[in-house]
């Protein structure tokens, strides 16, 4: 699955290549790295003309719990194939679609009791623009309003089951002539059951020590690095 992601755009690059107004009171970042447990803040294209902000884990508008969080930590992917059969996501599908972009993503792969990390990232495009749904949510205790998004998920395309070699998940990834349709609703959901291709990304490993440390929101995160960790064969 996908809980681990980047975000390094100015907003003036995601401005121009979503075609959206230049924001002016969203923090641009940089984001090396982020974990989805920490639900951080997001740039987000929607069909409205401007880049929103939402954090990431959707909270369904008709939550009542007491802790968000407990609610949020489960929504942070929905898989594409089942989520008009879930709760949170079923009356989304159609109505509350969005582009989570992102300049690579972070997964883990399993060689005995190791877990090697990947750095993957686009290999055409500037960005990966990762399909996703959306929602908004009123804090009952404290009037506050957010706006939260999970990533859609499919099965792996070969690049990615070679490294998530256990769950064999991937980001659902749109290719450009398709994120005008899906934001606006003119693509059904099922068109994205089938993973897009290798030649859309690259993947390289990229140093344990870094990313699983206190700092890994640092541009050596993504640097290609040899963890030493060898097996039968070839990832490439």
């Amino acid at each position: 699955m996908c809980y681990s992601n980047s975000s390094t755009s100015t907003n003036v690059q995601l401005a121009e290549r979503y075609k959206k107004n230049v924001p002016t009171n969203l923090d641009a970042g940089p984001v090396f790295y982020a974990n989805g447990f920490s639900f951080p803040k997001w740039r987000i294209i929607t069909k409205t003309p401007e880049i929103l902000a939402m954090r990431w884990g959707l909270i369904p508008h008709w939550f009542v719990g007491a802790d968000w969080k407990e609610i949020a930590s489960l929504t942070l992917n929905s898989r594409i194939e089942t989520a008009d059969e879930k709760a949170s996501f079923r009356g989304l599908l159609d109505r509350q679609r969005c582009i989570v972009p992102s300049t690579g993503f972070f997964e883990w792969k399993h060689v005995g009791k190791e877990k090697i990390p990947y750095f993957i990232h686009p290999a055409k495009e500037s960005v990966f623009s990762m399909a996703g749904l959306y929602d908004q949510w009123t804090d009952p205790l404290r009037g506050e309003v957010l706006h939260t998004f999970s990533i859609l998920t499919c099965e792996a395309n070969p690049l990615m089951r070679s490294i998530h070699n256990t769950k064999f998940r991937m980001p659902v990834l749109l290719e450009a002539e398709q994120e005008h349709d899906w934001l606006n609703g003119n693509m059904p959901h099922t068109a994205l059951f089938t993973p897009s291709s290798d030649s859309l990304m690259n993947a390289h490993e990229i140093s344990k020590r870094v990313i699983n440390s206190k700092h890994a929101n640092c541009q050596d995160v993504s640097k290609p690095f040899d963890n030493g960790v060898y097996e039968q064969g070839s990832l490439f």
